[in-house]
C-alpha cells in the first residue's frame, strides 16, 4: 500500500464519514501514523444528500476532500481504495491496493441501503446514500420532466410525473416534501407543457405515521406540512416489489411510476474477517462501552457499524450522526488515555435531539422533552446543518444556495450533468452503496 514504516503506533481508520474524519482531526498530532483508507477521496454530509438530488445545492457544496483534512499531518496519510477483508491474526487490513498492518484499526464505514433481500427493488429502484446516487437521482427527474413534455402517450406521461418513494423517515419525508417544492415553484416556470397538477408524489410508510423514530407531535406535523404541499402519504403500506414500472405493495394498490425512490432502511457495512463479532440480523459489530469490537482490545468500531447496547437503547444507538461523532471524540480521548498508560472511560451518549425539514419554513424538532415545528424549526434545521457542514467554503455556498432559493422561489442546480440510462438497471447505472 506504499505507506512508510514508522517507530510511532499505527492507527488505520476504515472509513471518512463522520466518525473517521472526527476521530482522525482528534489524534493527528499525537506520535503515531494515521492511516485513513476510503473508496472515495472526500466526506460526504449525507443528510443533505436529498438536496443534491432535486437541485437545490451542487455536490460540491456538501463533499470534502478528505486529503484536506490529514494535511496537517506529515505522518497521517490518505489511500483510496476499498478494503475487501480483515484479518486479525495478523493484524492485517486488506484492500484492493494491497495489504497494511495495524496496531489500532477503527472501523467506521457506515451503513449501506437495507432491500430486505428483494432483488427486483434493489436491480430497479433508486438509492440515495452517496453523491453519484443524488446525481443519477436528480439526472432522472429532470430527464423525465423533459420526456414528458415531447411524448403523446398518456400512460408514459402518466409514468414520467408519477414520483413514489418508499420509506417516510427523515430522508423520505425531506425528499418528498423537495420534490414537492420542485413541483410547486419550478415546474410552472421551466417547463409551460406541463401542468404542475399532473404530478404526483406518493409516500408509502409501512408503521402507521411518518417519521416513526420522532415523536408523535413531529410525526403529526410533518404529515401535516406533507398533506399542504401535496404529498400523497400512504401509511401501514409495504413495497413487494418493482420491476422497472410498477411498484406493487402490500394492500393491493400498484403504483405506475419511472421513478420509484427507496429509503425505506439501511444495514451496517460490514467487512469480511469479524463475522464472529457481528450482530446478523443488522450487521453491525458488536462494541464494547469503549467502542472495542467483542474479542479484539485493538480493533474499535463506531458509528453506524457499531452495536453499543445500553438499558436505554437496547438495541443500540440510532444510526445517525450524532452517535458516530460523540464515539469518536471519546475514543479520540481513549486513544490518548492509552498513550499515556491511562485507563479508558466508557462512552456515554448524549442525545441532543432528531429534526426533521419539510419545506419552505416548514420543519419539526424533538429535543428531549420539547416538540415544536414551523418556520423557528425550519430556522434551527439550516443552522445546525451549516454548523455541521465540513469546511467553511462549504458552509458559505450551502448559506448562499438557501437564501436565494429562499428569495426567488429558485432552485439553482438544475443541470442534468451525466445522464442517467433507465433502460439500464439501477446496479449497472453505478447504483453502489460506499
Amino acid at each position: 500500500m506504499n505507506v512508510p514504516n514508522s517507530k510511532e503506533p499505527r492507527v488505520v481508520i476504515i472509513g471518512g464519514g463522520f466518525a473517521g474524519i472526527t476521530l482522525a482531526k482528534r489524534i493527528i498530532k499525537e506520535n503515531i501514523q494515521l492511516v485513513m483508507l476510503d473508496k472515495r477521496n472526500y466526506h460526504t454530509f449525507q443528510p443533505l444528500l436529498y438536496q443534491v438530488s432535486t437541485a437545490s445545492l451542487e455536490p460540491d457544496s456538501i463533499a470534502y476532500p478528505l486529503r484536506k483534512i490529514l494535511k496537517k499531518s506529515k505522518n497521517a496519510f490518505f489511500r483510496l481504495g476499498e478494503v475487501t477483508s480483515i484479518d486479525p491474526k495478523t493484524k492485517t487490513v486488506r484492500a484492493d491496493i494491497g495489504d497494511i498492518t495495524y496496531d489500532y484499526l477503527v472501523i467506521a464505514t457506515g451503513s449501506k441501503t437495507n432491500f430486505f433481500g428483494n432483488v427486483n427493488i434493489e436491480k430497479y429502484a433508486m438509492w440515495m446514500k452517496t453523491v453519484p446516487q443524488a446525481l443519477n437521482i436528480r439526472s432522472l427527474i429532470l430527464e423525465n420532466l423533459e420526456q414528458a413534455t415531447i411524448t403523446e402517450d398518456v400512460v408514459k406521461r402518466r409514468a414520467l410525473l408519477n414520483f413514489v418513494i418508499a420509506g417516510a423517515g427523515p430522508t423520505g419525508v425531506e425528499l418528498s416534501g423537495a420534490l414537492a417544492e420542485v413541483r410547486n415553484h419550478i415546474v410552472a416556470k421551466d417547463y409551460p407543457d406541463i401542468d404542475p397538477n399532473e404530478i404526483q408524489i406518493h409516500l408509502l410508510e409501512g408503521n402507521n405515521r411518518v417519521l416513526p423514530p420522532m415523536s408523535e407531535h413531529a410525526s403529526k406535523k410533518a404529515a401535516h406540512f406533507l398533506r399542504n404541499l401535496g404529498v400523497e402519504i400512504h401509511l401501514n403500506v409495504m413495497v413487494q416489489d418493482y420491476d422497472g414500472i410498477t411498484v406493487k405493495t402490500s394492500e393491493g394498490q400498484d403504483f405506475i411510476t419511472d421513478t420509484f425512490i427507496w429509503s425505506a432502511g439501511v444495514t451496517g457495512a460490514g467487512i469480511p474477517g469479524l463475522e464472529s463479532s457481528m450482530k446478523e440480523k443488522t450487521n453491525r459489530y458488536k462494541v464494547n462501552e469503549f467502542n472495542q469490537v467483542k474479542g479484539f482490545e485493538d480493533i474499535f468500531a463506531l458509528g453506524d457499524i457499531a452495536m453499543m447496547k445500553t438499558d436505554e437503547y437496547p438495541k443500540g444507538f440510532p444510526m445517525v450522526a450524532q452517535p458516530a461523532i460523540q464515539q469518536a471524540k471519546r475514543l479520540a480521548k481513549n486513544f490518548k488515555n492509552i498513550w499515556r498508560g491511562k485507563e479508558m472511560q466508557p462512552f456515554s451518549y448524549f442525545d441532543k435531539g432528531t429534526m426533521a425539514t419539510v419545506g419552505r419554513n416548514k420543519a419539526v424538532v424533538d429535543i428531549r422533552k420539547f416538540h415544536f415545528g414551523g418556520f423557528f424549526a425550519w430556522f434551527i434545521w439550516m443552522f445546525i446543518h451549516l454548523w455541521f457542514l465540513v469546511g467553511f467554503r462549504n458552509r458559505i455556498i450551502t448559506f448562499f444556495n438557501w437564501t436565494y432559493n429562499y428569495i426567488n422561489f429558485d432552485k439553482a442546480a438544475r443541470l442534468i450533468i451525466r445522464p442517467f440510462k433507465k433502460n439500464k438497471t439501477a446496479l449497472e447505472n453505478g447504483q453502489k452503496d460506499d
